[in-house]
Formats: structure tokens, C-alpha cells, sequence
């Protein structure tokens, strides 16, 4: 029988939001995860009490981002938008059908100039304490890596540019531990003329679109302006700490100040979990001199094409020298500017070695090999990378903070970044990253509350066959053979 919807467009209805979402809605589950009226304590200040005009309530504010950043919608005018039309999104942040939402334009210029960065860490540490409350973080091992965003800058609106080189956090630590070695070794120390000199420049390529993002090429990768996200995580893949930079800056060099926020607020930790971008010098002596673990992956060598391997070359700690593969010495010369010890061969020993077009091409015919005042701790991270439990957190690294990316960029739009300047992206990232924290937080208080016929648990039959369903045919057929030689007759199936 055909049957025709008459259009009833504009037929008057009482219905009620509470009613037409879904008691399992994803927004259903964030409400009850935790108590939004903790905003209003963090923006109490920035809001006057008894003059001015009325506020839009800042926790709809925070409420209408965190639609925008767990749903991936790529702007707060798209998101507005997508608030006034659906049920879920007006429910969530209390507005009834009859109820204007807010001019997107007001959202933003809130968060561009009322909600500052204090504002937004807040936020990040609040829903990281919920977290923390409920037992769900583990910060024994914490995994560090880094990711790029897109920035909205074109890479033909470019100009060079003479920038001064960025010092080094542990230059003068550095330099005071250069001076003890060459005392030690009886030679004269290095005088301190850094304020002196003017500081040295860098010729570098600068967006005149967005100038605080930095070029970045790697591999396959288009060359484009981006910023990178510094990202900490714990073995839940709970985002613990984020630092925004330039898109050219390495991770090693953004690793400081993302470890100061580590250790300020999560002094528990016992190992950190990098990739071989951390394997510097400084970073292992940091972490080691702090009683904590560096647990990082193998660094290929970069020795000379078709000469010696690397560990031909032995360090004698107790003569302080260097043995060469045809057990020759080298000798200590003088430890220089950049923390180096260097060792060097007498050249009348290498004149006539054998081997020696595979160790140094020198005209002096004098081979020199460099280490590092503090290479102690980067071979005392080498061997950890061979102990089982620390080998199997490293393996865990792709699971836990690769995953982190790759769920905020498939999921939540953080690929790239309608944002511009260093400021406005560090909060967009955090507010991204703490609308993820919610989201993983909600989920699991509600599965804690609502556990599923089999208590939230994968049966046994599903653990050992995950993907039975996909060959159920076959699948049954082997489960159920001894009962079942009827259907195998008829199928046309033998056994053997």
C-alpha cells in the first residue's frame, strides 16, 4: 500500500530536550562526569559583580568549545550553527528551541581576550584532577613526543629574516662543567665573553601571514608553516602536559620546560619514555641525576662510508683513552667550547697503518674522536634500553602517545589550525587535549556505573576469537564439528 507523509511543517509540539537525547549520549555521560559550576570559581575575577552589562553565563562559554573540540567542528562559526539546530548541543549547554545561542563572534573574542592562558591551564589541571580523584591516572611511566599542526599560513607569503640564536637552557652549566674538566686535565679554562659578544644571528624563512610558526619538512611530508605540540601522556593515554612551538623547533630543545611541568606536577613519576629525538647528552644526565629512568630506542650511528664501526673505537676510562682497531691510543688533546673531549692519534703511528683510509683521510694523517663530557649518561641509557622492562615500555610508546595523536587528528580536527599566533594555538591545543581528557573520563565513570551484561568485560570466546563474526561460516563449522556433521554433509563441507 503506498503511503504518503503529509507535511506537518508547521505543526505546534510540546516536547521536551531532557526527553529527545539519548540517556547513553556522549554529552549525557560528560554532564554527569563532572561538575561544570567549578568554572565559575576560575573566572570569578575577570567578570565585575555590580556594573557593566549582563555576561553570557561563561560556562555555556567553555561548554560551546568543548562541542566545538570533541565533535571536530572546524570553526566557532560552524559550531554556533550546529548548537542552534541540535538537540543534543542545546540540552548540554541549557538552551531551550525558543532561546537565541550566542553570536559566535562573542565566544570568540571571550576567548581571545577575557580567558586568558591561566584560564585555560585551569581548565586542563581541573578535569586532570577529576581524573586523579577517580584512581584513572598512572604516572609511574610517563611518554613524551611530539606532533605537527598545520598553520594557517601560506607557504608563498614568506620573507628571510636575520634572527638571534636561541641559548641554550644549560649553556652555563655547561660551560662551568667544560671548566672543571679542562682543570682537571691541566688545561686553562675558557673566560666567560658571552656578554661581550653580540649575540650570534640566524639567517631563517619567516611567514609574513603568521610570524611565530616555524617551516617544517620531513620525509614525504609537504613543506608547510606549522607549529609542533610537545605532548606528555600516562599509560591510559591521558594528555598530562602540553608545550606549543614553532614548527622548527626540535623536540630536545622543547623538552625543558614540558619536563618542568612534568616534575612540578607529577613528582611520582619514575621513567620517561621518548623516542631517539631525546637521546641528548643533557636530557639523559637530567633525568638520571634526578633518580628517574630514560627509557629511548637505538640511534644509529653515523660513522664514516665503508671505514670502522663505531664500537671499534673503545674508551679506556681508566688511562682516559681511546683505542683505535689496530690497538693503537689516542690520546687526550683538549675538551672545547661544545662539551667535546677530543682524542687524537700520533700521526707517525698512522702514517704507515694499514687500515687507515678506513679511519681518517686527514692529510696530517691524525684521526680525532669526539666524547662527551656527559656521555656517561647517554651509555647509561643505552643500557637500559636492553633490560625487558624497559624494553617493554618502549614498545607501549606506539600505543600510548602515537594513539593520542592519532585521535586528535582523525577525530578531533587537530591536524591543522585556524588560529594564529603562538598564544591563541597553546590554548587551542590545550582546550583540545582537555576535551579529550573529558571525554575519556566521562566514558569510563559512566561504563563504571552502567557495566554490560558481561560486567563491561570481553567473554572468553571473544578474547581467544575476536573476529568470528567476520568468518562465521567457517568458524562455526570448526567450534561445532562434533555436532554438526549434518550441516557439513549438506554444505558440501569434508573433515578429515
Amino acid at each position: 500500500m503506498l503511503v504518503k507523509n503529509a507535511e506537518n511543517r508547521g505543526q505546534l509540539e510540546f516536547v521536551s530536550l531532557e526527553e529527545m537525547v539519548p540517556q547513553d549520549h556522549l554529552l549525557r555521560k560528560i554532564e554527569e562526569a563532572i561538575d561544570f559550576k567549578k568554572i565559575y570559581e576560575f573566572v570569578e575575577d575577570l567578570y565585575c559583580e555590580d556594573n557593566g552589562r549582563p555576561s553570557i553565563d561563561p560556562v555555556v562559554l567553555f561548554k560551546i568549545v568543548l562541542i566545538q573540540h570533541i565533535y571536530a567542528i572546524p570553526s566557532l562559526r560552524r559550531t554556533l550553527e550546529e548548537v542552534s539546530m541540535n538537540l543534543a548541543y542545546r540540552w548540554f549547554i541549557g538552551y531551550p528551541l525558543n532561546k537565541a545561542v550566542p553570536h559566535f563572534s562573542t565566544v570568540s573574542y571571550n576567548f581571545k581576550h577575557r580567558f586568558n592562558h591561566a584560564t585555560v591551564e585551569y581548565i586542563f589541571r581541573w578535569i586532570l584532577k577529576a581524573a586523579a580523584e577517580e584512581g584513572y591516572l598512572d604516572t609511574e611511566a610517563i611518554f613524551v613526543d611530539g606532533t605537527h599542526i598545520k598553520a594557517s599560513a601560506n607557504l608563498k607569503k614568506q620573507a628571510k629574516k636575520s634572527v638571534p640564536k636561541q641559548a641554550k637552557r644549560y649553556a652555563k652549566e655547561l660551560f662551568e662543567e667544560i671548566n672543571r674538566d679542562r682543570e682537571a686535565h691541566e688545561k686553562k679554562p675558557f673566560s666567560d665573553d658571552s656578554e661581550k659578544k653580540a649575540p650570534e644571528e640566524k639567517e631563517t624563512v619567516v611567514s609574513t601571514t603568521d610570524p611565530e610558526s616555524g617551516v617544517f619538512h620531513k620525509g614525504e611530508h609537504k613543506k608547510c608553516f606549522a607549529y609542533e605540540a610537545h605532548t606528555a601522556c600516562d599509560k591510559h593515554n591521558f594528555v598530562l602536559g602540553v608545550q606549543v612551538t614553532p614548527g622548527n623547533v626540535h623536540d630536545s630543545v622543547a623538552f625543558d620546560p614540558l619536563y618542568d611541568e612534568l616534575c612540578k606536577n607529577y613528582p611520582e613519576h619514575k621513567t620517561v619514555v621518548a623516542d631517539s629525538a631525546y637521546k641528548t647528552p643533557w636530557i639523559c644526565k637530567r633525568i638520571f641525576e634526578s633518580g628517574r629512568v630514560l627509557s629511548t630506542s637505538y640511534t644509529r650511528p653515523r660513522t664514516k662510508e665503508k671505514g670502522h664501526p663505531w664500537w671499534a673505537y673503545v674508551y679506556d676510562e681508566y688511562y682516559d683513552d681511546v683505542i683505535c682497531p689496530e690497538y693503537r691510543a689516542l690520546h687526550y688533546s683538549t675538551t672545547n667550547r661544545d662539551g667535546y673531549r677530543e682524542y687524537k692519534s700520533r700521526p707517525y703511528l698512522c702514517k704507515d697503518c694499514p687500515t687507515r683510509t678506513m679511519c681518517t683521510e686527514n692529510a696530517k694523517c691524525e684521526k680525532t674522536v669526539l666524547r662527551h663530557i656527559w656521555q656517561e649518561y647517554v651509555e647509561q641509557a643505552e643500557e637500559v634500553r636492553h633490560m625487558g622492562q624497559y624494553r617493554e615500555l618502549y614498545r607501549q610508546r606506539k600505543e600510548k602517545i602515537e594513539r593520542v595523536f592519532a585521535d586528535a587528528k582523525e577525530k578531533h580536527g587537530m591536524r591543522y589550525t585556524q588560529y594564529r599566533g603562538l598564544a591563541q594555538v597553546t590554548n587551542w591545543v590545550k582546550l583540545k587535549f582537555a576535551a579529550m581528557n573529558l571525554k575519556k573520563l566521562a566514558t569510563w565513570k559512566w561504563k563504571a556505573r552502567h557495566p554490560g551484561p558481561d560486567g563491561g568485560k570481553r567473554t572468553k570466546l571473544q578474547e581467544e576469537s575476536p573476529c568470528i563474526s567476520l568468518l562465521f561460516p567457517f568458524s562455526f563449522l570448526f567450534l561445532c564439528k562434533k555436532n554438526c556433521c549434518g550441516l557439513i554433509a549438506t554444505t558440501g563441507f569434508s573433515t578429515v
